[in-house]
């Protein structure tokens, strides 16, 4: 397996942790090595090491998955567990007035990432979960955290192929830039079967104490039948509630 002589130690063990994902969540040791893209012998040296500090964990099959100690760490981070229990009864709320999924997002780079899920056991089948990445363009919390990001990773998304999941997923740049205009405007966003064409998304941003966007809540809804104008204003409601817990005031800069 060719390898870079110019990895680092930590890029090397940093690549074996990022071999999982979550379309593969267990992987025997050649399939690491395979996605870390390292000789075997350095993969199961690592992976050893990995082992040991409980970062990685071995089943009876033989494949290993993500370990217990990765979990406590990551619970540490700002914007994963201590963000999702401020915003869980908020959500539980939303999914109370609605009974449909309701979702918690943060932007990492160019991607949405989904860090908590509420799912109605009658709602409509969402591809997303927990742990989850999608493109920014294509998803209503991704519309928002794309739409209160920076100019410069604005400009280098609109620059950028858009990748397209169904016929309604937004791909023109103008178009693009013209809904996150709305957005910011309006505080809300509606994704219409953007992912799937069976579900459209309304969601609001989450701002932190000094009025920064955080995070997007949404609620996920079946097309047929859908308003989403009546679900605009307990989304917007919910996403406050969190801001206000963050210690967010709407006199602060940044509030709308």
């Amino acid at each position: 397996m060719p390898t870079s002589p110019n990895r680092s130690a930590a890029h090397r063990l940093l690549s074996v942790l990022a071999a999982f994902d979550t379309g593969h969540p267990a992987l025997p040791l050649s399939d690491i090595a395979r996605r870390a893209r390292l000789p075997l012998t350095t993969a199961h040296r690592l992976v050893a090491d990995l082992a040991a500090f409980g970062a990685l964990e071995r089943d009876a099959s033989g494949a290993y998955h993500i370990g217990l100690r990765m979990w406590e760490l990551a619970a540490l981070a700002p914007r994963g567990l201590a963000l999702r229990e401020t915003a869980r009864p908020f959500m539980e709320d939303l999914y109370e007035a609605t009974h449909e999924n309701v979702q918690l997002a943060v932007r990492d780079h160019l991607d949405v990432v989904y860090i908590e899920r509420i799912s109605g056991r009658t709602a409509v089948g969402v591809r997303t979960k927990v742990g989850a990445r999608w493109p920014l363009h294509a998803t209503g919390v991704g519309l928002v955290l794309l739409a209160h990001s920076d100019s410069a990773l604005q400009e280098h998304v609109l620059a950028a192929e858009l990748a397209r999941y169904t016929e309604h997923t937004m791909t023109d740049p103008a178009r693009l830039r013209r809904v996150l205009a709305e957005v910011r405007s309006v505080d809300a966003v509606v994704s219409d079967r953007q992912v799937t064409d069976d579900a459209l998304s309304v969601a609001a941003p989450v701002r932190g104490p000094g009025g920064d966007v955080v995070a997007a809540v949404s609620v996920v809804v079946h097309v047929d039948g859908a308003r989403p104008s009546a679900l605009v204003p307990p989304v917007r409601l919910a996403a406050r509630g969190v801001s206000r817990a963050l210690g967010w005031h709407p006199d602060r800069r940044g509030s709308t």
